[in-house]
C-alpha cells in the first residue's frame, strides 16, 4: 500500500492513506468490525497525527467520552454516538481515548451513484457527529450487525453475490445513518438536487484552480441563475460563498498542518500572488494567513 500527500514535498504535507483493500475481507470495498486501540490504515500512519483518508470511516462508540478532531473541531463522542468522517477531511485520534465500539470503513466507488446520493456520502456540511435516539440507536445497531455478518459470511455465496448482499445491507445502514445526520442539522435544507450535487463535486474536484460561478455554470450546462438558486436551496449560500468557504477550509489546513510557506499555501489553492491570498484569507477568515497559523500551533 502507498500513501498519497495533499502537496508533493514529504514534511510539507497532509500525507492522505488510502483504502486499506489487502485487509478487507474478500478484498471488497468494505470492512466492517471491531475498534481496538492499534487499528491503524498503514505501517506508518500514528493515527494520533493529522492525516487524511481517501475513504469514508463511520464509528458507532461503545463507550466514552473520545475526543476526535475533525478540521479544527474537538467532537467528544460517548456510549450510542456515532462519529462520521468523509474522504479528504483532516482528522487525528486521539491518545488518552479508548475507542471501543464497531468502525466501518467503505472506499468510494464500492457503492452506485444513486446510492451514494441517496445516502449523502458526500454532505460535507451535515454534522460529524451524530446522537441517535434509543430507537435510532437500535435501527442503526440491528442494521450494522447485519452487516456484519454479511461481511464475514464468505462461504454461503459466491464473491459476485456476497459483494452485491453487502451494498444492499450497506446501502439498508447508510439510509438509516443518512437520516439521522440530516434531521440532527438545525434547519436542514431538505435533499440536494442534481444541479446541486453536480455542482458540489465540480467544486470538490476543481476549486484549487478554479473560483469563477460562471465557469461552473458553463461547465456544467446551467445558467448563472438555476445554479444560484440550486446552491441557496441546498446550502442557504450563494454558489461564490460555497466554493470560497472550500477555498478557505483548505488553506486552513495548510497552514496548520504543514510547514509551507504562505506564498505555496495561496499556490495550491488558486493564488499565484501572494498578497491576493493573503487579502483573501483576511477577508474569510477575520486574520491573515500568518496570524491563524500562529494562533493554531
Amino acid at each position: 500500500m502507498t500513501d498519497r500527500t495533499s502537496q508533493g514535498v514529504d514534511g510539507d504535507a497532509i500525507r492522505t492513506f488510502p483504502f486499506p483493500i489487502e485487509r478487507s475481507v474478500g478484498g471488497v470495498g468494505m470492512q466492517v468490525g471491531p475498534m481496538g486501540p492499534h487499528r491503524t490504515w498503514h505501517a506508518d500512519a500514528p493515527l494520533h497525527r493529522v492525516h487524511r483518508i481517501d475513504f469514508h470511516l463511520v464509528m458507532l462508540f461503545d463507550q466514552g467520552p473520545v475526543r476526535h478532531m475533525i478540521d479544527f473541531a474537538d467532537h467528544e463522542a460517548y456510549a450510542g454516538d456515532v462519529l462520521w468522517i468523509r474522504p479528504g477531511q483532516v482528522h487525528r485520534f486521539s491518545r488518552r481515548s479508548g475507542y471501543r465500539g464497531t468502525v466501518l470503513t467503505m472506499q468510494p466507488g464500492f457503492l452506485p451513484r444513486a446510492t451514494v446520493e441517496a445516502t449523502g456520502l458526500y454532505r460535507y456540511d451535515l454534522p460529524p457527529l451524530l446522537h441517535p435516539d434509543a430507537a435510532q440507536l437500535a435501527g442503526l445497531g440491528a442494521a450494522l450487525a447485519q452487516l456484519r455478518r454479511e461481511y464475514k459470511d464468505t462461504a454461503t455465496l459466491p464473491l459476485s453475490l456476497h459483494t452485491a448482499v453487502l451494498r444492499h445491507s450497506l446501502t439498508a445502514f447508510l439510509l438509516r445513518l443518512a437520516h439521522l445526520a440530516a434531521s440532527s442539522q438545525e434547519g436542514a435544507a431538505g435533499r440536494s438536487d442534481t444541479t446541486f450535487t453536480l455542482f458540489r463535486d465540480a467544486v470538490e474536484k476543481d476549486f484549487a484552480t478554479n473560483h469563477s460561478v460562471s465557469a461552473y455554470a458553463d461547465a456544467l450546462g446551467y445558467s448563472r441563475r438555476t445554479l444560484v438558486r440550486a446552491v441557496r436551496a441546498a446550502t442557504g449560500q450563494t454558489p461564490k460563498g460555497f466554493i470560497d468557504k472550500r477555498v478557505v477550509l483548505e488553506a486552513k489546513r495548510l497552514l496548520a498542518h504543514t510547514d509551507l510557506p504562505i506564498g505555496r499555501v495561496g499556490a495550491a489553492v488558486g493564488f499565484p500572488d501572494a498578497a491576493n491570498f493573503s487579502k483573501f484569507f483576511q477577508l474569510h477568515a477575520g486574520q491573515t494567513p500568518v496570524g491563524f497559523r500562529a494562533d493554531v500551533r
